[in-house]
């Protein structure tokens, strides 16, 4: 069975538009897409749009969830309740930094995905897999060689058409351009940590709204359940709204996309 792990980004829109255009081989049973329920408008804009063309093109596309995560975050700064962490930036009262390990990628998107494979083939756990009977194709290019990963699931087989077409996330936006497909937005949660200087700069200019929910979390997990220190979103251990995002720190750039999500999101 092979399956389409999508992100609503520039590499798995693509992978899913070659895959209806018969460009890649064989032609998937399944494309899913399991929303953390924090994208921008743009991001969901965009995967309203891909779900009715691939369907219209004869794919079986299934958008799910696994939970959402802004809620999820709010409701655990204020009660107490379990969440799965961000890769949040930590100030301890002693003025040392840290991150915290991220659980947000399995919690949201891989379990998502996994959990929509079973129930499309009705089976409650994985036992009912034969070794790597799932073949996983994930939107991965030749300038993120280094997010191609094994599974770790025996049922699950990571494949990367990508890899194999010999095509960079460049590529990609061209096949796209070439072939009359629009160019989607990249797609990551409002609130990542990972994201750079030059994305929050351009999210508090040019998109108010998410910028403004950005930072309404930001000061509601300054205290964080189990968590030692005070909570962040940026690198700086400043609230959001106090960081200078000046053009003079825009090189250093640490868009974290090389290590967010292994191969789930912004793609």
């Amino acid at each position: 069975m092979n399956v389409i792990s999508l992100g609503v980004g520039v590499q798995s829109s693509a992978i899913a538009l070659m895959a209806m255009k018969g460009e890649i081989q064989p032609p998937p049973d399944l494309i899913v897409f399991s929303d953390p329920g924090w994208e921008t408008k743009a991001t969901y804009q965009y995967a309203r749009w891909l779900k009715r063309t691939l369907e219209t093109g004869g794919m079986k596309v299934i958008y799910t969830n696994n939970g959402n995560i802004k809620n999820d975050l709010l409701k655990a700064a204020k009660w107490g309740t379990r969440v799965a962490s961000l890769p949040f930036f930590t100030l301890s009262k002693e003025g040392d930094t840290g991150i915290v390990m991220r659980q947000c990628t399995s919690e949201y998107k891989i379990n998502g995905v996994r959990k929509a494979i079973k129930q499309y083939r009705g089976f409650k756990t994985s036992r009912g897999f034969a070794d790597k009977e799932i073949k996983l194709w994930m939107g991965i290019s030749t300038d993120e060689i280094q997010r191609v990963k094994p599974s770790q699931e025996r049922w699950i087989e990571n494949i990367y058409p990508l890899i194999d077409k010999g095509m960079s996330r460049m590529d990609c936006m061209s096949w796209l351009e070439r072939n009359g497909y629009p160019v989607p937005p990249k797609s990551s949660c409002i609130g990542c940590p990972f994201h750079s200087d030059r994305t929050w700069l351009e999210m508090k200019r040019y998109d108010p709204e998410s910028w403004k929910d950005a930072v309404e979390v930001d000061k509601a997990i300054r205290k964080m359940p189990k968590i030692k220190g005070q909570v962040f979103l940026h690198r700086s251990c400043k609230p959001l709204d106090q960081v200078e995002l000046n053009e003079n720190q825009l090189e250093f750039d640490f868009d974290g996309f090389g290590n967010e999500c292994e191969g789930f999101c912004g793609v």
